[in-house]
């Protein structure tokens, strides 16, 4: 058995991974159980208006009947399945897939949420993780059938260091990386997208980018691009 899978059953056997894994599995279930009872009762998912593009699409998700509250039926099972640990590897399975689609719809659409929704996805992957030794056995790659080792040594201590610090790192730079990851978004209204105006390089293409997106309506793209054509003006002004 190569050292990945010894420090792999030294977590396993330790009080504060295992307390990390229920954390996980709770904290995941709890975010899906609220947006599931909302679809489940047909009403509006988001708060958004109808002009953002990430409030564009729930809005026409919302329209899509009896999907929109089959969406909502599995984000509880899904839930259901988390908290209960005989099947939590199962709700994980499952969880997996679907935050990983919301986490791309959020960065393709902007969104402000989209660094709480990456830590739901880590979080999602540590489950899977958590339960590689059950997983292995359906990855395609040869598995010898070995027993779990005896630990005699564990790292204990060292390895929560390890493991913990190297997680604040993560979410530290999730949480100050995206703060730079692009030079515009529309925001979750029309006051958070002017509000960026005033320190951004170019002030009125970015008012421009904000009347395309709420005033007239027009999609991320086509704002974008017309964003790109007002800074394109600015710079020829300026020469």
């Amino acid at each position: 058995m190569n050292r990945i899978e010894e420090l792999y059953y030294e977590a396993k056997a330790d009080k504060w991974f295992k307390g990390f894994a229920i954390f996980c599995r709770i904290a995941l279930a709890a975010s899906f159980i609220p947006t599931g009872y909302v679809k489940i009762m047909g009403e509006r998912f988001t708060g958004l208006p109808p002009n953002n593009p990430l409030g564009h699409y729930f809005d026409a998700l919302h329209l899509t009947g009896y999907y929109y509250t089959f969406i909502g039926i599995v984000q509880i099972i899904t839930a259901v399945l988390l908290l209960i640990p005989r099947t939590a590897l199962l709700g994980a399975l499952v969880y997996f897939p679907i935050i990983v689609n919301i986490c791309v719809l959020t960065y393709a659409t902007r969104f402000d949420g989209t660094r709480l929704v990456t830590m739901m996805v880590l979080a999602s992957l540590f489950l899977l993780i958590w339960d590689y030794d059950r997983l292995k056995y359906i990855l395609p790659f040869k598995q010898p059938k070995t027993d779990p080792p005896v630990l005699k040594k564990p790292l204990g201590r060292r390895l929560r260091i390890i493991f913990f610090g190297s997680s604040f790192a993560v979410l530290a730079f999730i949480i100050f990386g995206t703060f730079y990851l692009y030079e515009i978004v529309p925001g979750n209204a029309e006051d958070e997208c002017r509000n960026q105006c005033a320190g951004s390089k170019n002030p009125a293409a970015c008012q421009i980018f904000c009347d395309c997106i709420y005033k007239q309506g027009h999609s991320l793209d086509s704002c974008l691009a017309a964003f790109d054509r007002a800074k394109d003006i600015h710079k020829s002004d300026a020469k």
